[in-house]
């Protein structure tokens, strides 16, 4: 056995105590952090099973998507985390954990990650092109910006003290 299958087989055991202690919060937590790193079947699916018995059903889907499980309540997840995103391919894409999103992909992580690529390419050029019908100008002089009435307001301050400073030093230097 590797030290990578001995450290999760001890991630998984020691998630199954924290479960069997009545510990799902810390159960979640380690699974959590050792999927984001370690793409672990066994690791996941526990992860999604935790995370739907406390009522988490978007982020279960999610997870269950990652692994590739199947089953009623496996559809019911899913569809809740593709409602929590609004179908959102590129939110979708970024809550995976980062081990499932590394190489090499599964087929269906892969079109996934095609699709938010594809949805980030249109929107970016829905932006250039808006940018261009209005003239390219993209700063709003609306409103203040809040670096520049700091800095005027440093400026007066110091401008200020100067004027204070220079009174009193000629005080010293011309007498009465």
């Amino acid at each position: 056995m590797s030290d990578e299958q001995a450290a999760g087989s001890e991630v998984l055991e020691e998630a199954r105590r924290a479960l069997e202690a009545g510990r799902p919060w810390r159960a979640r937590d380690l699974l959590a952090t050792y999927v984001e790193s370690d793409r672990d079947p066994e690791a996941l699916a526990l992860l999604a099973q935790v995370l739907n018995d406390m009522g988490d059903l978007p982020r279960a889907g999610a997870i269950w998507f990652a692994a590739g499980a199947k089953g009623p309540e496996v559809d019911a997840a899913v569809a809740a985390w593709r409602d929590q995103a609004g179908d959102d391919f590129g939110v979708m894409w970024r809550s995976l954990p980062a081990s499932v999103r590394a190489e090499p992909r599964p087929r269906r992580i892969e079109a996934l990650r095609q699709r938010a690529r594809t949805v980030e390419v249109a929107a970016a050029e829905e932006r250039a092109d808006t940018a261009s019908a209005d003239g390219g100008e993209e700063d709003d002089d609306s409103g203040v910006d809040a670096a520049w009435l700091v800095a005027w307001v440093l400026a007066v301050v110091f401008v200020v003290f100067a004027v204070i400073g220079f009174v009193t030093a000629l005080g010293w230097v011309v007498p009465g």
